[in-house]
């Protein structure tokens, strides 16, 4: 007598490639699938020029690869082959939707989502996530047909959506800060008792922050602060160390987020949606610097933290080795300021988006 298969749980496509900020949602929604279905099968939807061919194999997901279509902010060529990418690109995603048996797309903008809604449309039930203050084109395309739509913030554009915060990962929402200092600052080789800055530009660095900050050094070692720098894959940054000063930590890339947040008592940093939620989640103060370019979403981002008082805002062309040396030494030798401005970040994080994104996709599968 053979057995019956056993019964296979639901499989949850996400399409969320490209950039960090479009990936950790969409990992951190497949972590809290996994938690509440054990049984459930997650697939990701990525390209193979974008961090997903890292990111996502790392984290124990498998990745299918399509063809990205890239939206043109500007009338260009690209625009009039758009049909024709975007045809065959819907074509294949279709074909993988089908070999995997998808039973729902979740996507979180960008070029992999747009052809992710195309293809699942009409076919597939679709959920769509939108991180940052103003909406996307995909993200306003796949939100015409879809069955559920959620928002980081108020006001992005899309009409009905449900106001979440964006999905984070366990390792950051259920960050302790304080339990994992000593052992972050050892990690890092940083000062066990100074206060540190912590600066990073995305997961690409960013060269106006590294030009920046790298020169201040000096004005740093000075004040007695610590700083662990993380310059960017593709930059280099030349910091003269001070004897006797807490030391100044230049680092390529940062593979332990938490433990980067953990020896810090404040950020100097992009405000991408994601980095703008992973530092109010764990209650770091912050000093923003927005990304000149793009809808000017970057600032907006960031408007809810610093009205609160847990942030301020640097103007990308105004910060200046000398801007630093002025602003950000000082705030961080008030060590009172400080801590009432993680008290205030603290209250506009959210640290529970993962779970009710989840709980929506796993309804939309049952009806």
């Amino acid at each position: 007598m053979t057995g019956h298969p056993a019964p296979s749980g639901p499989c949850v496509v996400v399409a969320g490639g490209g950039t960090a900020g479009h990936i950790e949602p969409a990992l951190a929604l497949a972590d809290a699938v996994m938690r509440l279905r054990p049984d459930a099968r997650v697939v990701a939807l990525g390209t193979e020029r974008g961090l997903e061919t890292k990111i996502v194999p790392a984290r124990g997901y498998p990745l299918e690869l399509i063809p990205p279509v890239p939206m043109p902010r500007k009338p260009t060529l690209d625009l009039l082959k758009l049909p024709l990418n975007v045809r065959g690109a819907v074509k294949q995603t279709r074909e993988v939707l089908e070999r995997v048996g998808a039973d729902v797309v979740v996507g979180f903008g960008g070029y992999v989502a747009l052809p992710a809604y195309l293809a699942a449309r009409g076919r597939v039930p679709i959920v769509v996530h939108e991180a940052n203050a103003k909406a996307g084109l995909a993200n306003k395309v796949g939100a015409k047909f879809a069955a559920h739509v959620a928002a980081a913030v108020p006001d992005s554009g899309l009409t009905d959506a449900q106001i979440i915060g964006i999905p984070l990962r366990q390792s950051i929402t259920s960050l302790n800060r304080a339990a994992l200092r000593d052992e972050a600052r050892r990690f890092f080789g940083l000062d066990p008792h100074a206060p540190v800055l912590l600066v990073f530009g995305g997961s690409q660095g960013a060269r106006s922050i590294n030009e920046a900050v790298a020169p201040a050094a000096a004005a740093f070692a000075q004040a007695g602060v610590g700083v662990l720098h993380a310059y960017g894959p593709k930059n280099s940054v030349a910091v003269q160390e001070v004897p006797g000063a807490p030391a100044y930590v230049p680092v390529p890339y940062l593979e332990r987020m938490d433990l980067a947040y953990a020896a810090a008592d404040a950020v100097l940093c992009r405000s991408g949606a994601m980095t703008v939620a992973e530092v109010s989640a764990v209650g770091l103060p912050a000093v923003f610097v927005p990304l000149p370019h793009g809808n000017g979403e970057q600032a907006l981002n960031a408007g809810p933290v610093v009205s609160a008082g847990g942030g301020l805002i640097v103007p990308d062309a105004e910060l200046t080795p000398e801007k630093v040396a002025s602003l950000v030494v000082p705030l961080m030798a008030d060590r009172a300021r400080l801590a009432a401005m993680s008290q205030a970040t603290l209250g506009t994080g959210r640290r529970e988006a993962d779970e009710i994104l989840a709980r929506a996709v796993l309804e939309v599968i049952k009806k």
